[in-house]
């Protein structure tokens, strides 16, 4: 792979590290978007993946937007102010385009500071899971900066328009028992069992039958974007699909046997 992301296989889960511990997975580099790109096409194209955890090497999940870059005008940040939306829209957005395009359930172990777009990609998990000392953040304003990541969009979905307000506006830290109360994170749990707490969940996923899976997260996304009626029409379509599948067969004749299913794909 590229990099930044780690892949690692167990069973039906994927792990994916951000690997950049040495610099506190700050993100992005140009061409980051590029291992994002791949990772998630390669999930959505493999039928035996059913989740992935996401996580960050070292003391961070990430730190988001390297400053040093921003001070010197490099990488990402630098040329005029075209050639720096132009950027934007290919890297920046190319990263968050990938992570809500991932067909299969995302999980955020959340593993210390989720700052700027290290946040928001966090947000973009259907579940996140924070240690202990995770911590969340979205400086933008206390940069100069509007939430170049469409995080407008993001944390609103995650956080709820209030918080994501407070959060913003005011430019301040989120501690995890914080979030937790805000409905941010699902949980919090002690630092040295955060992975073992989201493979653990992403194991429970990971036994589902993967064509259901994933068509329950796509009705769960436009749940979220579009008109009931629009739901209802595309409810119908899928579960019409699904009661024609083999999974569903065998999942009938497990529940009348008493049984585990053994789905099959």
């Amino acid at each position: 792979m590229g990099r930044l992301i780690r892949r690692e296989r167990r069973g039906g889960v994927e792990i994916w590290t951000l690997d950049r511990a040495e610099r506190l997975n700050a993100l992005p580099d140009l061409g980051d978007e590029a291992d994002f790109v791949a990772a998630a096409e390669a999930v959505n194209a493999d039928m035996d993946v059913r989740c992935v955890v996401m996580t960050g090497a070292g003391r961070a999940f990430s730190a988001g937007g390297d400053l040093k870059a921003m001070r010197d005008k490099t990488g990402l940040f630098a040329g005029t102010e075209d050639q720096i939306r132009e950027n934007y829209k290919a890297v920046v957005h190319g990263i968050v385009r990938a992570l809500y395009g991932l067909e299969v359930p995302l999980i955020a172990a959340v593993n210390g500071p989720a700052m700027g777009l290290g946040c928001d990609i966090a947000g973009l998990a259907d579940i996140r899971i924070a240690s202990d000392r995770a911590v969340f953040g979205l400086p933008f304003l206390k940069l100069g900066l509007v939430p170049g990541d469409g995080g407008g969009w993001i944390t609103p979905r995650y956080a709820g328009y209030a918080r994501a307000a407070e959060m913003l506006f005011t430019a301040r830290t989120v501690d995890a028992a914080t979030a937790a109360d805000w409905g941010m994170v699902s949980r919090v749990v002690p630092h040295e069992t955060l992975m073992d707490e989201a493979l653990s969940l992403a194991d429970q996923i990971a036994v589902q039958p993967a064509q259901a899976l994933r068509m329950t997260k796509s009705l769960l996304r436009l749940g979220r974007e579009a008109p009931m009626d629009q739901v209802l029409d595309a409810t119908a379509a899928l579960q019409a699909r699904a009661h024609l599948s083999a999974d569903h067969a065998e999942g009938v004749a497990a529940a009348l046997e008493k049984r585990a299913p053994r789905f099959g794909g």
